[in-house]
């Protein structure tokens, strides 16, 4: 991959703004495109004839914008297309993914069927009780790379016919969607550092950065699921549309 040699810089703009700017043109463009490893930063700022400093911030504040994705000992690469989720909306993962431009597939990890466990209220909020509870764990991968890690839990009570799928194709969540009805939903999101168990199933380093989000729903007073996603930080957001009005009535996305 190399860097066109690109002079000319608009009137009173500095070094590092021209660099900024033309390493964001060439990405825009398509020249670098997303996944692409980029010359390393002491070949980039011989190019751009400036220190290893100023191409350090450079590239710096093209990471903190969500264009570049630095890592130790991998490099620089071109990030990945973020995808959105809605805030309130439960959104279908497999959308995600395809909104972005990527193939989408779910690979399931694991499934049983158990008893309810104390354990189980950091999904639920609250304790289980006595009942079975259909555990799953399972990857989102757009183009076959890890996108999000699943962990989920069903009541089968209030999910009939949970227990007669193998969701070995298609992700639970969207089946939920289809086939249970809810009433009640509760969204909790927080930044967290990977484990050393979901940087290797979600193919990062150990401690990176992680937008987890755990949601709970309801129907006629029954929990019907509790999932944990888990999406590398560098590839996802999160939005929310409102109005003035938002207040007076349901938000919708």
């Amino acid at each position: 991959m190399s860097a066109p040699d690109r002079t000319v810089r608009a009137k009173g703009s500095t070094r590092h703004d021209h660099i900024v700017e033309d390493i964001r043109s060439l990405i825009v463009d398509g020249c670098w495109p997303p996944g692409s490893q980029i010359p390393v930063e002491t070949e980039l700022a011989e190019r751009y004839g400036v220190s290893r400093m100023t191409m350090n911030k450079a590239l710096g504040q093209l990471a903190r914008e969500g264009f570049l994705v630095r890592r130790k000992k991998s490099g620089t690469q071109v990030a990945q297309p973020r995808a959105e989720s809605a805030v309130v909306a439960i959104a279908d993962i497999r959308d995600e993914v395809r909104n972005s431009g990527r193939a989408y597939r779910f690979h399931l990890l694991a499934r049983r069927v158990r008893a309810a466990r104390e354990e189980d209220a950091l999904l639920l909020g609250s304790p289980p009780g006595r009942a079975e509870v259909l555990w799953l764990q399972g990857l989102h991968l757009a183009d076959d790379h890890p996108f999000c890690l699943e962990t989920r839990l069903i009541n089968p009570e209030a999910a009939e016919g949970a227990t007669g799928q193998d969701f070995g194709d298609l992700a639970p969540g969207a089946w939920l969607l289809e086939a249970v009805p809810w009433s009640v939903a509760s969204h909790r999101v927080r930044a967290v550092n990977a484990t050393a168990a979901e940087a290797r199933l979600l193919a990062l380093p150990v401690g990176e950065a992680c937008l987890e989000i755990v949601r709970r729903t309801q129907a006629a007073g029954a929990w019907v699921t509790g999932v944990r996603l888990l999406y590398p930080g560098s590839e996802h957001q999160l939005v929310a549309n409102f109005g003035p009005e938002a207040g007076d009535g349901p938000v919708r996305s």
